[in-house]
């Protein structure tokens, strides 16, 4: 393995590391973005052998030509990813057009993009998951839910997170949904109670698992991008038995390879009849790429790893770095630039500046689900963890007159 191609690698900001980590092991690291290569940080410069801009990655022609290039001068292209939702079926297209032999191709990747065929793979694998119904008519839509009843959630089948994705809670709001006019295929499903728990990790290139660890969401990131909330999501030291348990068939059944992965699981609060017992699991959804944002850098920070390392290895050489004790819990907390706040960056800084991992304002791209202005912190307990996050989402309190 050589030439190692890297789709929008400054996107999220991080992912520099991608190609810094194939170059630092001995590849040719090869990446394509629109950015100019005068407005590149310094790290993305580093992480370069040699960048490519296009004036649209939506151009597939562009892409194409980039790609051509890169083989053209260097030989050829041995790995090409962008670890990006958005980017999934272009980079198969263009793995498929160049008959590069790693990762999925075009025929492939439909799989793990559709939210109605990842059923499939879950009921293989032995875990429920929410009944649903493909969108169509009004009538069909009221047949569904008599069967469900409400709510319901509807969403678009091929998806990225939780855009354009509602809960429905009766009739009206249900005619009112159907006079949209939708412009994608959209699945409804019955509603499951409960909050979130992620698998996530990197399988090698014969779809062992090197890598996992888990996240918690307690609130769903539908209602935080529709309502604008806050978001807090945190790193566990210790991944649930039953999690583990049910999360490594599912990726063996999905039998991908060579890939980071990110799925999901709804941990019941109620019993729910047709899906489980209070506390136990129900799958939700599939992404094959890393969970969204800055996820991979609290993976580093709460593991003392480098996950950026571990795949490029597993890339190269299908092998693994991974050792840890996983010593932190690593926490992400997300506030609103319309909400008031008790406490500043400074007070945050002073009494947990040894703790903070990073701190920035969120790409406006990402704001709508991960908030305006982010911390991420590691703690060793979870209490330390929940008083950072009651610190740092503590409310300014009213004023005075705002009483009488």
């Amino acid at each position: 393995m050589k030439n190692f191609v890297f789709i929008s690698p400054t996107f999220p900001r991080t992912y520099y590391q991608f190609p810094k980590a194939w170059k630092q092991i001995g590849g040719t690291s090869l990446c394509i973005g629109e950015d100019s290569y005068e407005s590149l940080s310094p790290e993305m410069k580093d992480a370069t052998d040699e960048y490519f801009q296009v004036q649209s990655l939506k151009d597939y022609d562009q892409v194409y030509r980039a790609v051509a290039w890169f083989a053209h001068k260097h030989g050829k292209i041995d790995w090409l990813e962008s670890n990006n939702e958005y980017w999934l079926e272009q980079d198969a297209r263009i793995r498929t057009d160049f008959n590069i032999t790693t990762g999925d191709k075009d025929t492939d990747v439909m799989r793990y993009k559709l939210k109605s065929n990842m059923k499939a793979y879950y009921k293989e694998a032995g875990v429920p998951t929410a009944r649903y119904h493909m969108v169509t008519t009004l009538e069909a839509g009221q047949d569904f839910i008599k069967k469900v009843g409400y709510p319901v959630i509807v969403k678009p089948d091929d998806g990225v997170g939780a855009n354009a994705t509602w809960k429905i809670r009766n009739d009206a709001e249900l005619k009112d949904f159907y006079n949209l006019k939708l412009c994608a295929q959209y699945i409804m499903e019955e509603f499951v109670p409960g909050s979130i728990e992620s698998f996530d990790g990197i399988v090698d290139q014969d779809n062992n698992i090197i890598f996992r660890t888990s996240h918690v969401f307690p609130n769903p990131i539908m209602d935080i991008v529709n309502d604008k909330d806050e978001l807090c999501y945190w790193s566990v030291r210790k991944i649930p038995n039953d999690l583990e348990e049910l999360g490594s068939r599912v990726i063996h059944a999905f039998n991908i390879k060579s890939r980071f992965f990110h799925t999901e699981y709804f941990r019941l609060t109620e019993d729910k009849e047709g899906l489980g017992k209070k506390g136990s699991l129900v799958g939700l959804e599939v992404n094959m790429r890393p969970p969204g944002g800055y996820s991979p850098d609290m993976m580093n920070y709460a593991n003392d790893i480098n996950v950026y390392l571990i795949y490029a290895n597993m890339c190269m050489f299908n092998e693994s770095l991974y050792k840890t004790s996983r010593p932190y819990f690593s926490v992400y907390c997300g506030r609103r630039d319309k909400l008031h706040y008790a406490n500043t960056s400074a007070a945050i800084y002073k009494k947990f500046g040894q703790s903070i991992c990073m701190h920035e304002v969120m790409p406006e791209l990402l704001s709508s689900a991960m908030g305006n202005e982010f911390f991420i912190s590691k703690f060793e307990t979870e209490k330390e963890m929940e008083n950072f996050a009651k610190f740092v989402f503590a409310r300014e309190k009213a004023k005075a007159e705002d009483k009488k």
